[in-house]
């Protein structure tokens, strides 16, 4: 047993910074702190990877109502997602005029290609403005900023200079700036312009928590760290909260 927020730091050498992860089912923000995660100061958005798929799949049935894409396999989805979404940096600009929409085709098969135009963008927004699909929970980037707030003011600085993102729905083209942007902003206007977050965003971050553990699990000292049967039997799910939290 591990934090997954935990092993994404690691991925990148750090054992202290604030992780960012979003992938299939769920996002998080969690401060971590000299290898220890902070509960109470982490963060939750259910808007994830899967959510989005379903949200492309009815963004492509309104735009194309009589070509029967509601039939659309799971796998088709999602592979056009990730080949052809990327995150606005200015989604209500890019929503205005359509002259900044960049048409992608891709090929369904048999010759028949779909052509996607504002749904490029449209798809990953969510993650930023929950609100499109009905839902009252902040963005990922005011979670982030959150999880900051939470934080200790003396730890707070250290944190916000590593933001690693991690997950698949990180590997959207722009969702770095985009977090980015947002995430400075939300300082600079609760009145934190000292703090400037510095984001990690590795090209392998898509898979940084297998990374993270399979380095953990090679280092000389991770034996010391089992919990064995014999010491579970002993003395029952207590010693797990003691050694890994």
């Amino acid at each position: 047993m591990a934090s997954t927020a935990l092993l994404a730091l690691c991925s990148t050498g750090a054992l202290s910074g604030l992780a960012v992860e979003a992938g299939a089912g769920v996002c998080h923000a969690t401060p971590i702190y000299a290898g220890h995660s902070w509960h109470e100061a982490t963060f939750r958005q259910d808007v994830a990877g899967s959510t989005l798929s379903r949200y492309l799949r009815d963004l492509l049935v309104s735009a194309c109502p009589d070509l029967g894409l509601q039939a659309l396999p799971r796998k088709t989805i999602t592979q056009l997602k990730k080949r052809c979404c990327y995150v606005s940096l200015d989604f209500e600009g890019d929503l205005r005029n359509p002259a900044r929409h960049h048409p992608a085709s891709f090929c369904l098969g048999e010759g028949w290609y779909l052509r996607l135009t504002s749904e490029r963008f449209c798809c990953p927004e969510p993650i930023f403005q929950p609100g499109l699909l009905g839902q009252s929970e902040p963005g990922l980037a005011t979670l982030a900023f959150q999880a900051l707030q939470k934080m200790p003011p003396t730890l707070r600085k250290g944190l916000a200079n590593t933001v690693v993102l991690a997950g698949g729905s990180t590997l959207f083209p722009g969702f770095a700036q985009r977090l980015d942007l947002e995430l400075e902003a939300q300082c600079r206007r609760h009145g934190y312009p000292a703090l400037r977050p510095h984001l990690v965003a590795n090209p392998g971050r898509g898979s940084a928590v297998w990374t993270g553990g399979s380095m953990v699990a090679s280092l000389g000292s991770f034996q010391c760290d089992w919990m064995t049967r014999a010491m579970y039997q002993e003395c029952g799910s207590r010693l797990v909260h003691e050694l890994f939290n």
